[in-house]
């Protein structure tokens, strides 16, 4: 009896030690249902994850309660259909730098990398105010900083869907861009907050470079409602293919604000129609803000680049049309500049005015506030393309001053437009 507790307590101790997290089934309201719990102690959940999926992501619904904290630590492409996901809790990523610039799923477009991609129809995701995804970005900005690396995750990107809605919804630190479709159909997202924040960068200094808030691609018709965004670049970019995207009551902190672009960087048709954005305020954060409101296109040549969001490869020479957009009612506070068309992206000095995208009946429309001062007397410039000048461009009610303190509305600057096509500015070639 004595020799057999012994060999019983040795075997109790060898015993493996058993993870506290899984995933439980039930059925709701007709529904089979996953409840996914986390291992803790900064063990991988993406196993657990991904079995809710397979059990119940097709007619199911999944769930992440709120005192639950999970931990990303590989990445994950999910298949749904027609699944409701309760998102209570939060997602962290691992801070494994090297992990993830060798495991993520590359994106073709500008050198760029996935760590968490959502693919599938009728897609149900509501995070409750206190649900989301933590990217661990910080570690990143800190390790590169302000020389941003390829490699980096987007860490919220959904690819081939259509159907899906996004609500109450939170994506902090993300590595590069915070939300990105490509390739979406028939998309709703309402109260969703993105925020991108160096804690170890200098006052001043833009260490949160590509973090972009909300990217489109390949989409039509997409709602966003009720966003907010805290970064150093576009608040919302409505990039190549973008048809009938239609945003209101946005705030972006920092960065570069409300951006058509870029369009036109690869040999291929670039062109985003039907764009509106309205009820918008701009406001300048760690002394940077660079624009309200602006349209960016590629020159009309492949020129030789070395970023790595162009491989080091030439590009340029995109075709297409910008045209039907609609920026409104923004308040703007310390931009650098109000409204702006720029058509030389990836310039060199030889091919400005060359761009192959045509850029048409756009309005920017109740623009009050004030600039940085930055830009001295200019509050608004477009350059635009000799191939296709820019044409029916209406600048209405921006009375935008030079800077806090000044009355002025300043002037603006034009060049490769139609003659007389830019209304409501006055200024250098105008």
């Amino acid at each position: 009896m004595r020799f057999s507790n012994i060999v019983t307590a040795v075997a109790l101790t060898a015993a493996p030690a058993v993870l506290a997290g899984g995933v439980t089934q039930t059925t709701v309201d007709g529904r089979k249902t996953c409840t996914v719990i986390a291992n803790g102690n900064q063990t991988n959940d993406v196993p657990n994850i991904l079995e809710a999926a397979q059990e119940c992501g097709n007619g199911g619904t999944i769930v992440f309660p709120e005192d639950q904290s999970y931990w990303i630590a590989t990445r994950l492409n999910p298949i749904f259909n027609n699944v409701i996901i309760e998102w209570h809790g939060q997602w962290t990523f691992s801070p494994d730098l090297a992990y993830w610039r060798n495991n993520s799923y590359p994106i073709a477009f500008q050198n760029h990398h996935a760590g968490f991609i959502i693919t599938g129809d009728y897609i149900t995701i509501d995070g409750y105010g206190t649900g989301g995804i933590n990217g661990n970005g910080d570690v990143w900005y800190t390790a590169e900083a302000g020389n941003t690396q390829p490699g980096r995750p987007m860490p919220f990107v959904f690819w081939n869907v259509s159907q899906v809605s996004v609500s109450n919804f939170f994506v902090k630190q993300p590595p590069l861009w915070s939300l990105n479709i490509m390739n979406g159909t028939d998309m709703s997202f309402n109260n969703i907050l993105c925020n991108a924040t160096a804690t170890q960068a200098p006052y001043g200094k833009n260490w949160v470079q590509n973090t972009d808030g909300f990217d489109t691609m390949d989409v039509h018709n997409i709602n966003l409602t009720n966003f907010y965004y805290q970064g150093g670049d576009d608040c919302i970019a409505i990039k190549p293919r973008s048809y009938n995207v239609y945003v209101q009551n946005a705030t972006c902190h920092g960065g570069n604000g409300m951006a058509i672009g870029s369009l036109g960087q690869y040999l291929e048709d670039s062109s985003a129609e039907n764009i509106y954005m309205t009820d918008v305020n701009i406001i300048r954060y760690n002394n940077d803000m660079e624009n309200a409101a602006y349209i960016k296109t590629w020159v009309g040549a492949l020129v030789p680049q070395s970023s790595y969001e162009s491989a080091g490869l030439p590009r340029g020479g995109g075709w297409g049309s910008v045209r039907n957009i609609m920026f409104a009612n923004f308040n703007v506070q310390g931009a650098d500049i109000g409204v702006a068309i720029s058509e030389d992206s990836g310039d060199n000095g030889t091919f400005p005015g060359t761009s192959l995208m045509e850029v048409a009946n756009v309005a920017f429309v109740n623009f009050t506030g004030y600039l940085s001062g930055k830009e001295g007397n200019k509050t608004s410039e477009f350059s635009c393309s000799n191939v296709h000048p820019c044409y029916n461009i209406d600048v209405k009610n921006v009375t935008l001053t030079t800077s806090e303190n000044s009355t002025s509305t300043g002037t603006s600057s034009c060049a490769y437009i139609s003659p007389g096509d830019v209304h409501g500015v006055t200024g250098n070639g105008c």
